[in-house]
């Protein structure tokens, strides 16, 4: 479920002072994010409270009871883990029951109606293109899907994308600056560089990325029960497909009811502005305290039957490779660099010379120090030689991103 960040400054024309927003009227309440599904599995429930404007974010509750029943009498257990409670052991919603949520919370207890699994659906493909929207060249991700039973009907999808990241300025060694006596002086102290060979892996990396926004999708004005979504559009200059993409796409099936608790919370997050008319306000889902019928609770207890379809691209199967995407950092280019002795991350470097008045060892060895900056290779203009060096991240992905492969790659 999405959630709001309440703390919201607001700078108006001819202000130079920003203005805190805080809390006037609070009312607390538990937030409820509670779906489960077919899939045989630990299945997850997640409470927390809302908060007050001036607070950073939702606070996890603790210590509370979490059981799942069916009309069977079958009982799961919740136990609490990190910011989350999961079921003690896996289980599936199936076809044909009926489930309740019960959770009791600093004292109260809350319920939920009993609700059945929606109608069982597949993805039936994910489809990649190569398509201009709004002057914008990229790749758009298409899912399908269809109920020939004509009973799906209310659909949310969240997808995970995972992309291969590649350091354009990795070595496999990391060096370092020490000082070494001048062989024609050894009372003086020369810089010198030293290379290490490297332990790690740190120039391919993989990073995933999940869906932050509601996406809804309902077949209820098609004369079939067919999904053809655009999930995904990622413009050409995303780095995020520069060499390897892939998108997982997870399809849950709603409830009426279900779908219309989503499709609320979505236009009040995406509502354009918190001073519009249209504030956003307490909506109810299935779930009541019956300990104080009168007491507020946001969320809703979702059994969805669940779909979910992984495809792979790279960025040649579908564009050209002049249209390569740059960097996620700016690593200098080589071009540019190549003459300009002032160019970021170029210092004059000293061998067995002496020290010239604009030898820059001390600030190379400074930012090599203090991990500002990361040793690429010497070079040499007009018989000087210099030092270069490139932020962090461009020779060394485990700065931002993961070396582990993740276990679905290929």
């Amino acid at each position: 479920m999405k959630k709001f960040s309440f703390l919201l400054f607001i700078i108006l024309f001819g202000c130079t002072e920003p203005y805190l927003l805080e809390t006037s009227n609070y009312e607390e309440a538990l937030v409820i994010e509670a779906t489960i599904t077919n899939q045989l599995k630990k299945q997850q429930i997640k409470l927390t409270k809302t908060y007050r404007l001036e607070e950073n974010g939702p606070q996890f509750v603790e210590n509370a009871t979490i059981t799942i029943e069916d009309d069977l009498g079958n009982i799961y257990n919740f136990v609490e883990g990190d910011e989350i409670y999961e079921s003690e052991n896996p289980f599936q919603a199936i076809a044909g029951r009926k489930y309740k949520l019960t959770i009791i919370a600093d004292g109260k207890t809350y319920t939920s109606t009993q609700e059945v699994l929606t109608t069982e659906n597949q993805i039936q493909s994910l489809e990649v293109s190569n398509k201009v929207i709004d002057g914008v060249r990229g790749a758009e991700i298409e899912l399908k899907s269809v109920d020939p039973t004509n009973t799906s009907k209310y659909y949310r999808y969240e997808y995970e994308e995972t992309y291969k990241i590649i350091a354009p300025k990795w070595i496999p060694f990391t060096a370092k600056i020490i000082a070494v006596p001048n062989p024609a002086n050894p009372s003086i102290m020369l810089p010198e560089i030293v290379a290490t060979p490297r332990t790690y892996e740190a120039r391919v990396c993989y990073s995933t990325d999940k869906s932050k926004k509601t996406i809804l999708f309902n077949t209820t004005n098609l004369s079939e029960d067919r999904v053809n979504l655009k999930l995904r559009f990622i413009p050409v200059s995303n780095p995020i497909i520069k060499h390897r993409y892939s998108i997982l796409a997870k399809q849950y099936v709603q409830s009426l009811e279900s779908y219309t608790f989503y499709s609320t919370l979505k236009k009040l997050s995406e509502n354009q502005s918190i001073l519009s008319q249209n504030q956003p306000g307490f909506f109810s889902g299935n779930i009541t305290c019956s300990t104080n019928p009168n007491e507020k609770v946001i969320g809703f207890f979702d059994v969805s039957s669940y779909s979910e379809k992984r495809m792979f691209f790279n960025f040649g199967d579908i564009f050209s490779v002049v249209d390569t995407p740059g960097y996620f950092y700016d690593c200098y280019d080589e071009q540019d660099n190549m003459e300009n002795k002032a160019a970021a991350g170029r210092f004059r470097y000293c061998f067995a010379v002496g020290f010239p008045s604009d030898c820059q060892a001390d600030v190379a060895q400074f930012n090599l120090d203090q991990g500002l900056l990361l040793y690429y290779r010497q070079s040499s203009i007009n018989a000087k030689s210099y030092v270069d060096l490139v932020p962090f991240p461009c020779g060394d992905c485990t700065t931002f991103s993961s070396n582990v492969v993740p276990p679905f790659w290929y």
